[in-house]
Parts: C-alpha cells; sequence; structure tokens
C-alpha cells in the first residue's frame, strides 16, 4: 500500500513540471518578438485581450453577472 501512495503522490510533482516546461519553451520562443516594441505591445495586447474574452465568456456561461 505504501508503494501506492508513494506513486500517487509523483503525479502532481509531474503535472508542475510538466506545466512549467511548456510555459518555458513557450516563454522562449516568444523572447526574440518582445526585442522590438511594436511585436511586444502586439502580444502584451493579444494576452490581455485573450483573458479577458475567457474571464468574460467564463463569467457569462457560469451567470456569475450578467454580461
Amino acid at each position: 500500500m505504501q508503494e501506492f501512495f508513494n506513486n500517487v503522490s509523483r503525479y502532481p510533482r509531474y503535472f508542475i513540471t510538466f506545466t512549467l516546461g511548456i510555459f518555458f519553451a513557450l516563454f522562449e520562443w516568444l523572447k526574440p518578438l518582445f526585442q522590438k516594441p511594436v511585436t511586444a505591445i502586439a502580444l502584451i495586447g493579444f494576452f490581455i485581450g485573450g483573458a479577458l474574452f475567457i474571464s468574460f465568456t467564463l463569467r457569462a456561461m457560469l451567470g456569475l453577472s450578467p454580461v
């Protein structure tokens, strides 16, 4: 039974490592685009717009506030 819990306890660590790896690879891929101010502003605007879109969509789907 101890082996089972040791095995299950590894899954959160694997998930965190996997997620950080994806973000690190994405950041390394986008880092050259942040060198120019025009593309940096466009990327920041894209990220903010995407976050707002997801936020408004989830609020409307869950009925948290009238949209």
